[in-house]
């Protein structure tokens, strides 16, 4: 059946989040299909993308609230009869501020952490499954089953080991210039690892199970001329409190956490400069990151976020970058 496909989300992050952490760096959607690809004959739409960017202002709690890290992503999007697939897989590398371990206190010259962090997220449109649109309402283009997964490590001095599941609603709204606006209240359960957490106390943390909503949007900005194809788009998560995760005493419950990518502009290069034929095969972008109660700690509070470590809870920061498809 012919099947509305739903645009690349970017944040996550990712987006969610991306409420994942990092969300997907895509800054375009796929282009609308009624037909499956033909090298890909289950598929409506198969989209992959790399992307490189810098953010030159991220932090790490309990460690710098300054570090400027290099991000290389990969990215796969693909639309079936029943729902939709994203996957986003990205290396971020810091510079010395935040140094990989193990690196002796007052040494020089250690080199910047390396961290991956993955996420996965499924939806099942329930428009498909039950062959109708009921669910297709005024601006609501449709509600969907999703499901999705996070994972993340990092050799710094935290150590995290990240593993995330989420499972809920999306709720689906259409944009002008057919953009689209989705929100996901969801069920989030985590469990993590850090080195911080003192013997005798586990360092494996159980976080409580609470809730999470991811947001993500995307519109071209169609009102502009041909020869200027700019589109916007932007992410949010909200993780509620998941309290402390460790059975160490003193140890403060974590709060309600926002990580945010709310505006990216985003430029069609190849479009702009090589016809309409290449649309979004390469696209360059800048955008603007908000991420707030970072890994839900407090950022007014935590021994993490004050002190020597001031700041390192809250990042802001513009960025940019370049997505390549293939």
């Amino acid at each position: 059946m012919p099947f509305h496909i739903r645009s690349l989300a970017t944040a996550i992050m990712g987006l969610v989040g991306f409420g994942a952490a990092h969300a997907a760096d895509v800054s375009a959607p796929p282009a609308k299909a009624e037909k499956p690809v033909t090298i890909f004959p289950a598929f409506l739409v198969n989209d992959n993308r790399v992307t490189y960017s810098y953010l030159p202002n991220g932090t790490d709690p309990g460690v710098t609230a300054k570090t400027a890290k290099q991000v290389y992503s990969f990215t796969h999007f693909d639309a079936w009869a029943y729902g939709t697939n994203l996957i986003s897989l990205s290396l971020l590398k810091s510079d010395h501020n935040d140094p990989a371990q193990p690196c002796a206190i007052g040494r020089t010259g250690c080199s910047g952490a390396s961290e991956f962090y993955g996420f996965v997220r499924s939806t099942f449109g329930f428009n498909q499954i039950f062959n109708t649109k009921a669910l297709t309402v005024g601006p609501l283009h449709n509600v969907s089953l999703e499901v999705g997964a996070d994972a993340e490590v990092e050799n710094n001095a935290l150590s995290p080991a990240k593993r995330v599941g989420v499972v809920g609603l999306q709720f689906a709204f259409d944009l002008p210039y057919k953009g689209f606006f989705n929100v996901a209240p969801m069920y989030y359960k985590e469990i993590n690892h850090s080195a911080f957490i003192p013997a005798p106390y586990d360092s494996n943390q159980n976080f409580d199970s609470t809730w999470t909503i991811e947001t993500n949007y995307y519109m071209d900005l169609g009102f502009l001329p041909d020869w200027l194809p700019l589109s916007v788009s932007g992410r949010a998560a909200w993780i509620g409190p998941k309290g402390t995760g460790t059975n160490q005493p003193g140890t403060l419950t974590r709060k309600l956490e926002l990580n945010s990518e709310p505006i990216r502009l985003t430029l069609d290069a190849s479009k702009a400069f090589a016809g309409a034929q290449y649309t979004h095969m390469v696209d360059v972008w800048v955008a603007y990151r908000y991420w707030q109660n970072k890994f839900g700690l407090d950022h007014n509070l935590a021994p993490q976020c004050v002190g020597t470590n001031a700041g390192a809870c809250t990042e802001s920061s513009v960025y940019t970058g370049v997505t390549v498809k293939f």
